[in-house]
């Protein structure tokens, strides 16, 4: 579920409405803590040049934060 969560929010990126939509969605469905945490550091690596991206991870991330 970790690869197709990474394969949906790359696809979606172009789209802020669609990314906040999916990553809602992706750690909604990914079950453990281990996955939730790479998620976000994949995430992270990904998005890092993009302010757009950034403040949804954060508001995301900072949610479920543990």
């Amino acid at each position: 579920m970790l690869e197709y969560a990474k394969m949906i929010l790359k696809k979606v990126s172009f789209d802020e409405y669609l990314f906040r939509k999916e990553l809602r969605k992706c750690i909604a469905y990914l079950t453990h803590e281990s996955e939730i945490s790479s998620l976000r550091h994949w995430a992270y690596q990904q998005f890092r040049n993009s302010s757009q991206h950034l403040h949804i991870l954060d508001e995301f991330f900072y949610a479920v934060s543990y």
